[in-house]
């Protein structure tokens, strides 16, 4: 029986121990390892000391060029089964390659979150003006990822607010979507978790490169610790997070209880050790990282409106939701000290995981999906005729401007 053949064309190196990112994309090879792809994962940026080492695992890798011909070939003689864009950047940057090389392979794009929503959001924050469904529609990075997703077969999405956005605001038809969160084991009620009274102090985890995350610090360094500190006077607030930038580094202050410990060594370690986790996000996407390690250790959190959007569904949240400054100091300072709520909180978390993330039925119901779209993919596609559209076009206008800097490349 002829195996069957993955690529995945990563926009960077997954680092699962620094970004929620690596994460999914380590989550993603492991589904195909598991019904057994021969997979290779490509990219054209550069591996770091702290990127997964996929070959142990039994991945091929391969480092490719952007806007060079050197692909084509290579994808001719690999002659993938599926290509998996890691996100939708990749997708411009090799979608119409693909198309035209190897036009009977699935293409999926991995979403990670809309990045043109937490740009959009960005913008809006440093403008202080509302965001609104209106203004991420304008964005023109919007019009890109919109674009990406309708040229792709199917789009794996991972917070379920924004299969809603997708479907509802943008009307990107369902059957082009696949609503993908991330994906764990079950948590037993008896678990290693240490108990409310071994754990002691606040915590915040994200890594440095995210702006979000970078906010968030500042935000709570500036406005939201000192007033912690002033009611609860023995607590400590621990900053984790790889590639954290100077303005980060420099607010560590032991004095004020503020410590920035940089990357963690294991963030399943530092979260277990920590009675709250404070997540004071003003702006992002996605399903967060942090958010879904406290769910993982038992570590109930206080977040915002945005940073809780799309993950714990119908459910009570493994903490406190809230939408302003002093709220968000209250709740924190509540479930420090209350341990009745805080317990209730983490039993919540343990609901969240085991019924939204479960990973068995994920794994089988995504496969499944894709083995569906594999068998129709001809009709699949008649039925798509904006991507049809969309496809054309970019082919002919993205594929010129890449011949076009190739050949800028040649003549130097």
């Amino acid at each position: 029986m002829k195996s069957k053949k993955l690529l995945v064309i990563g926009l960077t190196w997954p680092e699962p121990t620094a970004t929620a990112a690596g994460v999914r994309m380590m989550q993603l090879i492991e589904i195909f390892k598991k019904y057994e792809f021969e997979t290779l994962f490509v990219s054209t940026a550069s591996r770091t000391e702290h990127s997964q080492d996929l070959e142990a695992m039994g991945i091929a890798t391969n480092h490719i060029k952007l806007n060079d011909a050197s692909f084509d070939a290579f994808i001719k003689e690999l002659r993938p089964d599926i290509v998996l864009f890691d996100r939708f950047l990749t997708e411009e940057q090799f979608g119409w390659r693909v198309f035209e090389c190897c036009p009977e392979a699935l293409r999926i794009l991995d979403s990670e979150d809309l990045h043109s929503l937490r740009h959009s959001r960005e913008n809006c924050f440093k403008k202080g003006i509302p965001f609104t469904e209106a203004h991420w529609l304008q964005d023109d990075r919007t019009k890109r990822e919109l674009a990406s997703m309708l040229r792709s077969d199917l789009t794996l999405v991972i917070s379920s607010y924004e299969m809603e956005l997708l479907q509802q605001t943008a009307r990107i038809d369902a059957s082009l979507l696949w609503h993908l969160p991330f994906m764990y084991d079950a948590i037993s009620q008896q678990n290693d978790w240490p108990e409310f009274e071994a754990r002691r102090d606040f915590l915040f985890i994200g890594g440095g490169l995210h702006t979000p995350n970078v906010d968030a610090i500042k935000h709570l360094e500036q406005d939201i610790w000192p007033k912690i500190l002033g009611r609860i006077s023995n607590a400590k607030c621990y900053i984790y997070g790889a590639y954290l930038p100077d303005a980060v580094t420099k607010l560590h202050n032991p004095q004020k209880g503020f410590y920035v410990r940089g990357r963690a060594r294991s963030v399943s370690e530092v979260m277990k050790m920590a009675r709250v986790c404070l997540a004071p996000l003003r702006f992002g996407a996605g399903i967060k990282g942090k958010l879904v390690d406290a769910l993982l250790n038992g570590t109930p959190s206080v977040t915002t409106g945005i940073g809780a959007e799309g993950m714990h569904g119908a459910l009570d949240w493994n903490g406190f939701i809230t939408e302003t400054q002093d709220d968000f100091i209250d709740k924190a300072i509540e479930l420090y000290t209350d341990k009745t709520v805080w317990q209730k909180a983490q039993d919540n978390g343990i609901q969240i995981i085991n019924t939204l993330y479960q990973k068995t039925s994920l794994e089988t119901s995504l496969m499944d999906r894709i083995t569906e779209v594999s068998k129709s993919l001809a009709t699949h596609r008649e039925q798509n005729i904006m991507g049809r559209i969309l496809e054309y076009h970019t082919v002919q206008s993205t594929k010129y401007l890449s011949k076009w800097i190739e050949e800028k490349h040649k003549n130097k």
